[in-house]
């Protein structure tokens, strides 16, 4: 069973950059589509980007777009979100997950989660 555990949040004040990783372990990601979720108080989990399985392709929300940028890199078996121009309603709890099956250019269905990491923008 794949593992994933995120890393990188903290707290930053507007207009910041802040990048967020997440490592597995226990399977290759090598074949999976990846894709970052956020959960702010109170509110569901919501999408905000994926990454196809190839890493050709990328999708983002529009709350998003423009600001953060999603990549992977294999060889470490590792996921990134790039977070520029952070607003405070940018707050939340940032998740990772893989897709259920293999080969979808954005996850569909995720299958594995990771703990998430606490994002907190503030003056």
């Amino acid at each position: 069973q794949v593992q994933l555990v995120e890393s990188g949040g903290g707290q930053v004040q507007p207009g910041r950059s802040l990048r967020l990783s997440c490592a597995a372990s226990g399977t290759a990601l090598d074949y999976y589509a990846m894709g970052w979720f956020r959960q702010a108080a109170g509110k569901e989990r919501e999408s905000i980007a994926s990454i196809s399985w190839s890493g050709i392709s990328t999708w983002y929300a529009d709350s998003v777009k423009g600001r953060f940028t999603i990549s992977r890199d294999n060889a470490k078996n590792t996921v990134y979100l790039e977070m520029n121009s952070l607003k405070p309603e940018d707050t939340a709890v940032y998740y990772c997950a893989s897709d259920r099956n293999v080969f979808k250019d954005y996850v569909v269905v995720p299958g594995t989660w990771g703990q998430g990491t606490q994002v907190t923008v503030s003056s």
